[in-house]
């Protein structure tokens, strides 16, 4: 009766980062700064890996989808962070939350199974060379990526309705700079045992599983380098695996973090903290990890850099 006689809510509050009101324009400097480096490193990933030649295989086919994703993932977010900087009300409508919850899922679990696929590429090509053409084929690699993207947004869908198919009445503020599940939940005028569990179920499938194979391909990975001769060749093939392995250990360390400890250990600042790191900043520095890594990449940057030059 208690839940009955509150306000039902159609509108949240996001007070993002109300507590340091003097340094609004300083946070909408920095996010826009972030923002605009991201988009321009992912754009410049995406433009390389396409008008390359060189740059026409199934590793740097995955590296473009990658940075499609971290374009969509981080604008899902930022955007409507920087407008509620500019303005006075920091409202947005249940609907809208709801949207940009579902973005957000959809992106991050299509990039937690692309990570995985992209260790796959690794393995075959340094464990099994001899057939990486054939198992790699532009066929496989294309079923390869839809079915990540699939996974990502049908998970998405139940990740949404179980964080908002539940009532919300009195309290309509999210301590949080964008619409995530656990602080949303928090609002809720029922119990979210049953949510929560089903959330928690879907990241164990979404994080543990792909973490899984990401695992066993560097298991595999390792072996193999370890049974080289020389030192020179142990180097040369861990190089190429060392970009991934860096992205792979922040995302999926910041994500395992957030969604799969204990709810008593959950403060609004901390999730606050941890959500900038993986939805903010492992995006814009996934292009720097592999074009400051990267050789080829650098080379075909400094190639379109050329041929801009001489026309």
């Amino acid at each position: 009766m208690a839940a009955e006689n509150e306000t039902v809510v159609r509108d949240f509050v996001l007070l993002g980062f109300a507590s340091v009101p003097k340094s609004q324009e300083l946070l909408f400097t920095l996010f826009l700064l972030i923002y605009v480096v991201t988009l321009a490193g992912n754009g410049i990933i995406i433009v390389i890996t396409s008008i390359d030649p060189r740059l026409d295989t199934p590793m740097y086919f995955f590296l473009r989808n990658l940075s499609i994703i971290d374009i969509c993932y981080i604008s899902s977010t930022v955007p409507q962070l920087l407008v509620h900087f500019l303005s006075q009300t920091h409202t947005i409508s249940l609907v809208a939350c709801a949207m940009q919850n579902y973005a957000f899922f959809a992106f991050g679990v299509t990039e937690c199974f692309l990570l995985a696929v992209m260790a796959y590429d690794r393995y075959v090509a340094i464990c099994n060379p001899l057939n990486y053409t054939l198992v790699m084929s532009r066929y496989a690699c294309g079923k390869m990526a839809v079915a990540s993207w699939v996974s990502g947004f049908l998970h998405s869908v139940v990740l949404t309705v179980y964080t908002f198919h539940v009532p919300f009445c009195g309290s309509n503020q999210i301590d949080h700079f964008f619409c995530e599940a656990p602080q949303v939940l928090k609002l809720a005028c029922t119990d979210t045992y049953l949510n929560e569990l089903v959330i928690f179920a879907v990241a164990i499938l979404v994080l543990i599983i792909p973490l899984s194979l990401v695992f066993v391909s560097y298991s595999q990975i390792l072996t193999t380098i370890l049974r080289m001769t020389t030192a020179a060749g142990r180097h040369k093939t861990f190089s190429t695996c060392a970009s991934h392995l860096t992205v792979v250990s922040l995302f999926y360390g910041a994500a395992i973090f957030m969604y799969m400890r204990p709810k008593t250990t959950h403060s609004a600042q901390q999730d606050k903290m941890n959500s900038l790191f993986y939805a903010v900043i492992t995006p814009m520095i996934n292009p720097m990890i592999y074009s400051l890594r990267n050789k080829e990449v650098k080379g075909a940057v400094m190639r379109a850099l050329g041929r801009t030059v001489s026309s």
